[in-house]
């Protein structure tokens, strides 16, 4: 079985690194150096700050480690500026909708023309979903050979290069598609992931999603409702990769040590927490001012793995007071963060504290609302099974400790809709597949234990209108509490046909085709869908919907979005040119191919418009050789 980690929601993996050049100036805390240049101090006057953030779409990898070594920007003159302080060991798969900042470098002012990020799989550590349940997974290369450093390399268009000026702020994002680069075969042991690295360039956040800041806390300015942090990103323990200010406000909300405050309250606790204290927030970047926003804040022993142990992942079954999760992190205070592949088993109990987010402030829950399928964070003292028989298996006990509910993301198929209510065949709970779920004593019987053929969701107030039968859904919510169902599910939010995020993704033989394309325009691209070279793989994924291209009636008009950042890619071997403009890339792809070359793969991220067959990408990548 080869796949490219299609899922619901077409969940191919990417991450992007986000480069934010704010104003000129030295003191960002982050060493670096140049190919060309001494490294510049932290009274460099002619330099700017940069900050690099990294976030990843969720997918079939449960875990995508490797350690990134360099992340080099190259200027027009040649010189090449390394932006990274550290080696950092990054799980990709864990980056799901959320962007993390990972280090605020100074770099000499300049224009920049290209990007090269140094890969290292030599230890990496990649889980893939097979029935349900989390199998190691091999990274080779085309030819079969296992994969050790990498290095991808990026240039941007010729209209559109970087430029780092005093007062001139910029943004420059680099997109990882794990989904276009990576081909899954479940039939060998380990499971083999072959990688055609490739990174997409773009000067704007192409994916619009909420973003993490973590670090040590440095200081508090109640005043100005802000308050700075050596960055220090993902599960790191030590190093400095810059320093970053937050912006808090009234509504923000703040949990610290495990206590709740909003506001101004809670920089009053984070100034009493004293310098040095971790802390993670949650928020968004306000582009016109590359200004961090934070909605959420977690210092002390709220972030997990400080000061005490914690799981993050989703129950997957419920016995009693025991939490069943597989797949998902274990991170310790002694020794950092753990990919579970094995089961953790939770152990609460009356004492233990349960919030429920998704509200501001988070409010009050009881251990009996924790049901199967809900998203947790769980605090309290993880120990590895030493005498288990499968590699990965953990206790935690949080019995005195706490439980984080965070609001979940389901995917589906309606069954039936009537006021207030939903019916759906449910496909997938946060990316994973039903199968791997028990709902034994989630209802308030046997007979009524949640049924995924019939999942039954209270939907409240949401509008239903214009959903039909058979169509896809996506809803936001809480598992009803264990024992009470039905119903199984009660959901905030819903996201419906149209606004579901399509991935279209095709590849040809080995030996690929010269001819990809029926239509081929400036405005538009149309793949022949019956092209003999077709290979394996050749799905429109809308939602948890997979559509086979082979046998559509027409294959899908895609074309770029009438505004709003749009990221393009064309890979061949020891090169990738990036693309802002469609009409550019449309151009460019008809002179590489030119009778000689030919595509092996292409993917495309963005809308689909079932009724007029139109794909709106936002993002593509084309393999050549």
């Amino acid at each position: 079985m080869f796949t490219s980690g299609i899922r619901a929601a077409a969940k191919g993996c990417a991450f992007s690194l986000a480069l934010l050049l704010a104003a000129c100036g030295g003191g960002s805390g982050g060493s670096m150096s140049t190919s060309n240049n001494p490294p510049p101090s932290s009274g460099c006057t002619d330099c700017g700050t940069t900050l690099v953030a990294i976030t990843d779409a969720d997918g079939d990898f449960l875990s995508y480690t490797v350690d990134v070594t360099s992340l080099k920007l190259r200027k027009a003159s040649g010189a090449t500026v390394e932006t990274l302080p550290a080696t950092t060991r990054i799980d990709f798969a864990q980056l799901v909708d959320l962007t993390e900042f990972f280090t605020a470098a100074t770099i000499p002012n300049g224009e920049y023309v290209a990007a090269t990020l140094h890969l290292d799989y030599t230890n990496a550590d990649i889980t893939v979903e097979q029935n349900g349940a989390p199998v190691a997974a091999k990274a080779v290369d085309a030819n079969g050979a296992a994969l050790g450093g990498i290095d991808v390399t990026v240039t941007l268009d010729n209209r559109h290069h970087l430029f780092v000026a005093p007062g001139r702020p910029s943004l420059f994002t680099l997109d990882f598609n794990l989904a276009a680069t990576n081909a899954v075969d479940l039939t060998t042991t380990p499971a083999t992931v072959t990688v055609t690295p490739a990174l997409v360039a773009s000067l704007d956040l192409v994916d619009q999603k909420d973003m993490r800041v973590r670090g040590p806390l440095v200081s508090v300015d109640k005043t100005a409702g802000t308050y700075v942090v050596d960055l220090r990103p993902f599960s790191m323990r030590d190093q400095k990769f810059g320093q970053m200010t937050v912006h808090t406000d009234a509504n923000t909300t703040f949990e610290v040590n495990g206590t709740n405050y909003t506001g101004s309250a809670g920089l009053d606790a984070l100034t009493a927490a004293g310098a040095g204290t971790v802390t993670a927030a949650n928020g968004t970047l306000t582009t016109a001012t590359h200004e961090f926003d934070a909605t959420a804040v977690y210092a002390g022993t709220s972030v997990p793995g400080a000061g005490v142990d914690a799981v993050i992942g989703e129950v997957l079954s419920r016995s009693g007071d025991v939490l069943t999760v597989r797949g998902g992190n274990v991170i310790r205070n002694s020794d950092g963060a753990h990919f579970a592949r094995g089961t953790v088993r939770v152990t609460i109990g009356p004492n233990t504290k349960v919030m429920k987010g998704g509200t501001s402030p988070a409010t009050t829950a009881a251990p009996g609302d924790i049901s199967v399928g809900q998203s947790i964070e769980a605090f309290g003292a993880a120990t590895p099974v030493v005498s288990s028989a499968m590699s990965g298996d953990w206790t935690l006990d949080a019995t005195a400790g706490r439980v984080r509910m965070h609001p979940t993301s389901i995917y589906g198929f309606v069954k039936s809709a009537s006021t207030g209510a939903l019916t759906l065949q449910l496909d997938s709970i946060e990316g994973r597949r039903v199968s791997a779920f028990d709902f034994a004593g989630t209802g308030t019987s046997t007979a009524m234990d949640a049924d995924p053929a019939n999942y039954e969701v209270s939907t409240t107030a949401l509008d239903l209108t214009g959903l039909t039968t058979g169509e896809p859904t996506k809803l936001i919510g809480f598992p009803t509490a264990f024992g009470l169902a039905p119903p199984d599910f009660t959901a905030r939010t819903m996201v419906d046909l149209p606004r579901l995020p399509a991935m279209l993704s095709l590849t040809w033989i080995p030996g690929g085709t010269t001819a990809p394309f029926s239509s081929q325009n400036p405005t538009g691209l149309v793949l022949d869908n019956h092209n003999p070279a077709i290979g394996r793989l050749h799905v429109l994924a809308v939602g948890p919907r997979v559509l086979n291209l082979e046998t559509m009636p027409a294959s899908p008009n895609i074309v770029p979005p009438a505004n709003g950042p749009t990221a393009y890619l064309i890979v061949m071997k020891d090169e990738s040119h990036a693309f802002h403009d469609f009409a550019d890339f449309v151009a460019e792809l008809g002179t590489r191919l030119n009778g000689s070359t030919v595509m092996v793969t292409f993917n495309a991220t963005g809308s689909y418009d079932g009724d007029t067959n139109t794909m709106t990408a936002r993002s593509i990548t084309v393999i050549l050789k």
